[in-house]
């Protein structure tokens, strides 16, 4: 058996008596967009959040979606990801122009080019 070696994140130690609550700021780690440390009831936790590949808010419809997938509208426990998710990242009203990042393309942001058969 070969044993898969584990790749070495080199990410900063993040300070938690240093950040203050409930404010996110950029992640150091490499594949997540933000951190944030949530307080919430007494409790303290440290939360990456946003994948790096994905991009950022494209469109008024990928949105909505986002939004539906990840059930936002019942998002209350600040010590989740995917309530940072949900306000940070994907609130507001969004429509973007920018286009989906060349390997990440989907629905959102691609135009179907119909060819015509001569």
């Amino acid at each position: 058996m070969v044993k898969k070696e584990k790749k070495d994140i080199k990410m900063a130690k993040l300070n938690k008596a240093s950040m203050s609550c409930n404010k996110p700021r950029k992640s150091p780690n490499p594949k997540k967009k933000k951190v944030v440390k949530a307080c919430s009831g007494g409790k303290e936790k440290i939360i990456h959040f946003g994948a790096t590949g994905y991009g950022h808010n494209y469109s008024t419809a990928a949105r909505k979606s986002f939004k539906a997938r990840h059930k936002c509208s019942s998002a209350k426990d600040k010590l989740t990801a995917r309530y940072w998710a949900c306000k940070n990242l994907w609130a507001g009203k969004g429509g973007s122009t920018k286009s989906s990042p060349k390997n990440r393309k989907g629905k959102y942001g691609v135009k179907k080019v119909a060819k015509a058969i001569a």
